[in-house]
C-alpha cells in the first residue's frame, strides 16, 4: 500500500511577509499511519518546500504510484488548490483514492462532496485513527461502511458514517513526520520572525479550545472539548527538533496555550532543558491570562517563551461581548503594558467589519492599538468561516456577499456592515495599517530598539512593501 500526502502549491498571507512553514498536520498524520501500520511506503510532497508547480507534482504522483493521496485541507482559502491537487491525482490514476479533511471540509462534506467529484472520501474531525481505519479498510478490500468519522461517495450516493471518537491521552501521539521532509527541511523559515537561515518548528501542545469566540472554527472542530499534552511530552518535541532539525523559532500551534500551573511546569521543563539562547518561542495567549497569571511572565522569559500574540481583537466592549470573548480592553492595556516591561515581544491581533462597526468605531480601534503601542499589531477582517457562529447568523441573514473560499483569508471583505459597504470595510483595513505602521516614529523606533527581535521585525517589514499590497486590494 502506498500512502501520499500533499501540501499543494498556494500561496501564503503576504501580511505577515515571506515565509515557509512545514505542512504540519500532514507530518502528524504520516507519522501516525506509519507508526500504526506495517508495510506501508508513505511519502509527503510539499510542493512549496520543493519548489514544484502543478506539472512537477503531475510528475511526482506518477513517479510514486499511490493508492491514496490525501492532501490538506486546513484553511477555508485554500479549499480550491486542495481539491485541485486531488482532480490532478484522478489525472494521473482515476483509480486512486483522494482523500482530504479538515476545518472547512469537516463542516461542509455533503456540500463539498457534491461540488467536488474529485474528492472519493472527507475525513471529518480528528483525522489520525479514522485515516488508520481508511488505509485499512482499502487494503483489505472491505467496505468503508465501518469507518468511523469519514463522508463518502459510493455508488452515485453520499454517505456519512459515525464520528470518530477523540483521541484521550495526545501524548501516545508520535513526534510529527520531519523524516519526510528532511531533503528539504532546510527551506522552512519565517522570515520576519526569525530570519531566512533560523530552522522552523512547529509544536502542538493542545487540541480545542476552553472558550467559546464566535469567530472561531476551532473549538468547535475539537468538539468543545480542550486536550493537552504533558508539559514533558511538550519540550521532549521542542528538543527534538533543536537537536535533530537545528530548529531555532518554535511556534506552538495552540489557539491558545493557557496561563497557570500548566505554563509554570512547562517553564521549569524549559529551564531544566536550557536551550539556546537564540531559539524563538512564540505562544497564542489571552489578554486576562496574561492579567491574572502575571507573576508567571519573568520565568516565562527566563525560560526563552519570548514572543506572545495577544488576542485584543476590540476596543468595544459590546463588539467583545458579541464576539464572545470575555474579556474586556482594560485587560488589553495591562497585558500588552506587562508583556513590554518583561522582556517580551508584544503582538496584537484586531478585528474590523463586525456588524455594528462603523468608520468611527474602527477609528476608535486604530486609536486604542496606537495607545496599546503593541511591539507588532496585526489587523484582520472578520471573516464568515464555515462552522462558526458568526457564519451561520451571515448566512441565515444574507450578510455574505462573497462565496468565493479563496477570499475568506481575513484580508478580503467578505460582508458588509449595517453602515459600511464591503468596499468601505475594505479600504478602513487599509487605513488601519496604514495608521500603525505609516508612523515614521513606530518605524524608526523599531528598526533602531534595543529589543533585537523588535529591530529584526521592523528592519524586514520595511524592505516588504505590506502597506502597498493591502492598498492594491481596495
Amino acid at each position: 500500500m502506498k500512502l501520499l500526502f500533499v501540501e499543494p502549491p498556494k500561496d501564503y498571507w503576504f501580511v505577515m511577509g515571506e515565509y515557509l512553514p512545514p505542512p504540519y498536520g500532514l507530518l502528524q498524520l504520516a507519522a501516525y499511519v506509519e507508526n500504526k501500520i506495517r508495510d506501508i511506503k508513505i511519502e509527503v510532497i510539499d510542493c512549496q518546500a520543493k519548489r514544484l508547480d502543478w506539472k512537477g507534482l503531475e510528475k511526482e504522483v506518477e513517479s510514486f504510484n499511490p493508492q491514496i493521496v490525501a492532501s490538506s485541507g486546513f484553511a477555508t482559502c485554500n479549499v480550491y488548490t486542495t481539491a485541485r491537487a486531488l482532480e490532478l491525482a484522478k489525472k494521473v490514476n482515476s483509480e486512486i483514492l483522494t482523500v482530504t479533511g479538515g476545518q472547512h471540509f469537516t463542516v461542509t462534506a455533503e456540500e463539498s462532496l457534491k461540488t467536488y467529484p474529485e474528492i472519493d472520501v472527507i475525513v471529518r474531525g480528528e483525522g489520525e485513527q479514522t485515516l488508520v481505519e481508511l488505509v485499512k479498510a482499502l487494503d483489505e478490500k472491505k467496505s468503508f461502511s465501518g469507518v468511523k468519522g469519514i463522508s463518502f461517495r459510493h455508488e452515485g450516493r453520499i454517505h456519512k458514517n459515525p464520528s470518530q471518537p477523540l483521541i484521550e491521552d495526545l501524548d501516545e501521539m508520535p513526534f510529527p513526520g520531519y523524516h519526510f521532509v528532511e531533503d528539504v527541511i532546510h527551506r522552512y523559515h519565517f522570515t520576519m520572525m526569525a530570519g531566512r537561515e533560523r530552522g522552523y518548528a512547529m509544536i502542538e501542545a493542545s487540541r480545542g479550545c476552553p472558550h467559546r469566540c464566535t469567530f472561531c472554527s476551532q473549538w468547535r472542530h475539537w468538539e468543545g472539548k480542550w486536550r493537552h499534552k504533558s508539559v514533558k511530552r511538550i519540550v521532549d518535541e521542542m528538543e527534538f527538533c533543536i537537536n535533530n532539525y537545528g530548529s531555532k523559532l518554535l511556534w506552538l500551534t495552540d489557539d491558545n496555550f493557557g496561563m497557570g500551573k500548566r505554563m509554570d511546569d512547562l517553564c521549569d521543563e524549559m529551564i531544566i532543558k536550557d536551550f539556546p539562547d537564540d531559539i524563538i518561542c512564540f505562544l497564542q495567549m489571552r489578554c486576562d491570562d496574561i492579567v491574572k497569571n502575571e507573576s508567571i511572565l519573568p520565568k516565562m522569559r527566563k525560560a526563552g517563551i519570548n514572543w506572545l500574540l495577544l488576542g485584543v481583537e476590540s476596543q468595544s466592549e459590546s463588539t467583545l461581548e458579541r464576539f464572545n470573548k470575555k474579556t474586556n480592553p482594560d485587560n488589553a492595556r495591562k497585558a500588552v503594558k506587562l508583556l513590554k516591561e518583561n522582556g517580551i515581544f508584544a503582538q496584537t491581533t484586531a478585528i474590523i467589519g463586525e456588524r455594528k462597526d462603523s468608520a468611527e468605531s474602527i477609528a476608535g480601534l486604530r486609536e486604542f492599538i496606537n495607545e496599546l503601542d503593541p511591539y507588532l499589531a496585526i489587523f484582520m477582517i472578520l471573516t464568515p468561516f464555515p462552522g462558526t457562529e458568526v457564519f451561520e447568523e451571515a448566512k441565515k441573514n444574507g450578510w455574505i456577499e462573497d462565496w468565493n473560499w479563496a477570499n475568506y483569508d481575513m484580508v478580503h471583505a467578505i460582508m458588509p456592515t449595517e453602515t459600511l459597504s464591503r468596499e468601505e470595510v475594505q479600504q478602513e483595513l487599509y487605513r488601519c495599517y496604514r495608521g500603525f505602521f505609516g508612523s515614521w516614529k513606530r518605524r524608526l523606533g523599531g528598526i533602531f530598539s534595543t529589543n533585537a527581535i523588535k529591530r529584526r521585525v521592523y528592519t524586514y517589514m520595511a524592505s516588504q512593501g505590506v502597506l502597498n499590497k493591502l492598498r492594491d486590494l481596495v
